[in-house]
C-alpha cells in the first residue's frame, strides 16, 4: 500500500503558520485583557475568539465560492476575505 502525502509548498506553510500565530496572539490578548461578550451586526453575542472563527470560516467560503464561480485571480478573493475579517473582528 503506497501512501500519498500532501505536498507542502511555501504558500501552504505560510498559511498554517499565520493561523498558528493568530491563535497565539489571540491567547496572549485574552490573558492580558479578558474579552467582554458583545452583540454586533452578527445575530448572536460573540467574543473575540468567536469572531475570529466566524471570520476564518467566512474567508474559506469566500475563497471556495470564488474558485467555483469565476476564473479571475484569487488575489481578489483574498482582498475580499481580508475586508470580511476586518469587518467581522471590528463590528461583528
Amino acid at each position: 500500500m503506497d501512501l500519498e502525502w500532501m505536498a507542502w509548498t511555501f504558500h501552504t506553510a505560510v498559511f498554517f503558520i499565520t493561523i498558528i500565530l493568530m491563535l497565539c496572539a489571540m491567547t496572549i490578548w485574552q490573558v492580558v485583557s479578558p474579552t467582554i461578550e458583545r452583540r454586533g451586526f452578527l445575530p448572536l453575542v460573540t467574543t473575540r475568539g468567536d469572531r475570529l472563527f466566524i471570520g476564518l470560516l467566512g474567508s474559506a467560503y469566500i475563497h471556495l465560492a470564488w474558485l467555483g464561480l469565476t476564473d479571475q485571480t484569487l488575489w481578489i478573493a483574498f482582498a475580499i476575505a481580508m475586508i470580511w475579517m476586518v469587518v467581522v473582528m471590528r463590528w461583528g
